[in-house]
C-alpha cells in the first residue's frame, strides 16, 4: 500500500505503471493507424531489463489480455501532444510535464526554438530515463530541464530553482497523476498551479469524475489483470482514493476557462473507432474526462 514519502524507481510501485505506458507507447507507434510516434518508448522497456513489459512488446498476441487494446494511449497521447504544440504555437514558450514518467516529449515533439520544458518526477526514474536516452546518442528538441522532485513536497521551490518564470505562460500537464495522488495533494497541485500561472497559460489534465467508485474501478481492475504482463502491478494499492476536488471547479474557481472531452469525443476527434472495451475497463475509460484549460489574459 501506498505510504506518505514512498519512493520509486522503474520497475516498482507507481514506476511500473510508467514503464507500463512506455509499452503501450512503443506498440501503439507500431500500428498502421498510430496517432503517435515514440521512438524511444522501447528502448526504455529492453533497458529495464524487466521479462514481462519485454514480452508485451516483442508478443503483440499478449496485448489481447491488457487494458490498452483499445489503444487507450494512443488517444491520450495524442492529447496531450497536440496541446503542447498548440501551445507553442500560440507563443507559449515553456511547458512543465507533471509526473513526466518515460515521456520523451522533449525529444520526439516538432518545439519551435527557444523552448523550455521542465519534466518533474522522482529522481530514480528521471535518472533511468537520462541514462537511457544518452546512451543512444539521440538530443532533446528544445531546451529540457529535469526537476527531481517528489510531487508532495515542495516542487515549486525546485521549479523555480530549475529556471522556471512564473511571469512567462505556460503549458502545464498532468497526465495518468491524479488518482496516484493523496485528494490534499492534488488540491494543493492546481493550487500551486494556478500560483506559478501568469496570464495567458495553460493547463491539460486527464480526470475522473467525482461520482466515480475509484476503489472499486482499481479493484476490478486487479482482478482483471491477473495472469497478464500487468499482474504486478496492483492498482488498488496505488491508487488513493480519498476525498478531492474536481479539478475544472478549482480551476474555475480562480476565473480559469475550462472545457472537458470524454474519450469517445477523442476517438471521433481523431478519426479512429473507439473499439468494445470489456468490463471492468470500460468502466475506467467511461469515466475518464481530458481536461483544458485557459487562465485569461
Amino acid at each position: 500500500m501506498r505510504t506518505e514519502g514512498d519512493t520509486w524507481d522503474i520497475v516498482s510501485s507507481v514506476g511500473m505503471t510508467a514503464l507500463g505506458v512506455a509499452a503501450a507507447r512503443a506498440i501503439e507507434t507500431k500500428q498502421p493507424d498510430a496517432l503517435v510516434h515514440d521512438e524511444y518508448a522501447a528502448l526504455f522497456v529492453v533497458a529495464s531489463g524487466d521479462p514481462d513489459m519485454n514480452r508485451l512488446i516483442t508478443d503483440p498476441t499478449l496485448w489481447a489480455q491488457t487494458p490498452f487494446t483499445s489503444g487507450f494511449i494512443g488517444y491520450r497521447s495524442k492529447f496531450f501532444d497536440d496541446f503542447f504544440l498548440s501551445a507553442a504555437a500560440a507563443g507559449v514558450t515553456q511547458a512543465v510535464i507533471l509526473a513526466a514518467g518515460l515521456d520523451v516529449r522533449a525529444y520526439r515533439l516538432d518545439w519551435p526554438a527557444g523552448e523550455v520544458v521542465f519534466e518533474i518526477d522522482q529522481p530514480k526514474v528521471l535518472e533511468f530515463k537520462r541514462q537511457v536516452l544518452t546512451e543512444s546518442g539521440t538530443a532533446p528538441r528544445s531546451d529540457r530541464r529535469e526537476v527531481p522532485v517528489d510531487l508532495r513536497d515542495d516542487w515549486p521551490a525546485a521549479l523555480v530553482e530549475a529556471g522556471f518564470d512564473p511571469t512567462s505562460p505556460t503549458a502545464w500537464s498532468a497526465e495518468g497523476l491524479l488518482p496516484y495522488l493523496p485528494g490534499a495533494a492534488q488540491d494543493a497541485l492546481f493550487a500551486r498551479i494556478g500560483q506559478l500561472s501568469a496570464p495567458g497559460s495553460t493547463v491539460a489534465a486527464e480526470t475522473i469524475g467525482n461520482d466515480v467508485d475509484i476503489a472499486r474501478i482499481a479493484d476490478q481492475e486487479s482482478e482483471y489483470l491477473k495472469g497478464t504482463p500487468f499482474d504486478k502491478v496492483d492498482l488498488a494499492s496505488l491508487f488513493y482514493t480519498d476525498e478531492r476536488t474536481d479539478p475544472a471547479d478549482l480551476l474555475t474557481a480562480h476565473d480559469w476557462t475550462t472545457s472537458s472531452l470524454h474519450l469517445q469525443e477523442l476517438a471521433t476527434r481523431y478519426d479512429r473507432p473507439l473499439p468494445p472495451v470489456p468490463e471492468p475497463m470500460a468502466q475506467m475509460f467511461d469515466s475518464a474526462l481530458y481536461l483544458t484549460a485557459i487562465k485569461p489574459s
